[in-house]
């Protein structure tokens, strides 16, 4: 049977307000052996303070959302890389007396319903489209602060932090032409004028720039940021782009994807294709050959995110812009200079 606040406050001798003020740490108006014998008897019975009266009386669920997009009512899409994110985003909430509340949208009309239905102080909204976090309003949210990972819009209700792609991306770029590799394919997802994928590609470019080089705009893959299309791509990669000495994939789980299916094909990575991904995930360091990846710093793009909506939900005050992580080149085996 659960033990009640009443229970501890009867074998103890005091009132119930009492033992919530030495639970809850408002200790000014009790004796200090008041508040030992409390918390023995706290201890004891092992006593759990009940969430639901604490939220009730903070007026506070202390419950945060991590919104993520759902391939379809049975799946989310989860990769490699928002795995990571959430896992240090419920680190760095518990750390903060929060808990962590994870939903799949299979529709951006469902955001809504999310945030409205559970009582939250706060939601992380991670992977969706600009276009999709434009159209929210302060009427489709209601008094839920928001802040979005890995954005580009600019709805200032959703103002959040992001990996400095463009920087990051032109890193990429600018390695592999210094290795002298010219013919460079581009792999990523399909994009639009704004977002991550664009800012990469834009960055790409402007490391051919730099270098007085002009790119050939038939290097280019679009491709679902997955393992298994990486691993299709491989697999005629080198059929259908001959010329090609290096690709730049846009996350390493697509990279990852790609130097197995060159591998599937009878060539080799670095040797007959050089590869680099975007990241820098654990598992980058435990393929063969390892990758070399452009490394964002998840654990500060998480910490800055919680901490940024904390602040806002604590504070009463949105963030006025977003915040960018730097990035740098992690050099592994999978690049090297072109065969000559």
């Amino acid at each position: 049977m659960r033990v009640t606040l009443r229970d501890i406050a009867d074998e103890a001798g005091v009132s119930m307000m009492t033992v919530s003020n030495v639970v809850n740490g408002n200790k000014a108006r009790v004796s200090p052996e008041t508040i030992e014998r409390v918390r023995r008897i706290v201890a004891e019975r092992g006593y759990v303070p009940s969430a639901s009266a604490r939220s009730l009386a903070a007026k506070s669920s202390r419950l945060i959302g991590l919104l993520v997009p759902a391939a379809d009512e049975d799946s989310m899409m989860i990769s490699p890389h928002n795995v990571a994110i959430a896992g240090q985003i419920e680190r760095e909430l518990r750390k903060r007396g929060y808990h962590l509340l994870l939903r799949g949208i299979a529709h951006p009309d469902e955001v809504t319903e999310a945030l409205q239905s559970w009582s939250l102080d706060g939601a992380v909204l991670l992977g969706f489209l600009d276009e999709e976090l434009d159209r929210l309003t302060k009427a489709t949210i209601g008094a839920v602060r928001v802040l979005a990972v890995d954005s580009y819009s600019k709805n200032r209700i959703t103002t959040g932090v992001r990996a400095d792609d463009f920087a990051g991306a032109r890193l990429a770029a600018e390695h592999l032409i210094g290795l002298g590799h010219r013919r460079i394919l581009f792999a990523g997802p399909a994009f639009s004028d704004v977002g991550v994928v664009h800012q990469r590609f834009e960055g790409f470019l402007q490391a051919f720039t730099d270098a007085g080089l002009t790119w050939a705009d038939d290097l280019i893959e679009t491709v679902n940021t997955t393992h298994a299309e990486g691993l299709e791509v491989g697999r005629r990669l080198l059929a259908a782009h001959p010329a090609a000495t290096a690709v730049f994939a846009t996350a390493d789980i697509l990279a990852i994807g790609i130097m197995e299916g060159v591998a599937d094909s009878g060539a080799t990575v670095p040797d007959d294709l050089s590869v680099i991904g975007f990241d820098n995930l654990d598992l980058c360091a435990y393929v063969t050959p390892k990758l070399t990846t452009i490394a964002q710093d998840i654990g500060e793009k998480a910490a800055t995110a919680v901490r940024m909506l904390i602040s806002s939900i604590e504070g009463g005050k949105q963030p006025r812009k977003p915040v960018t992580i730097g990035v740098d080149l992690v050099e592994r085996a999978s690049t090297t200079r072109p065969r000559t």
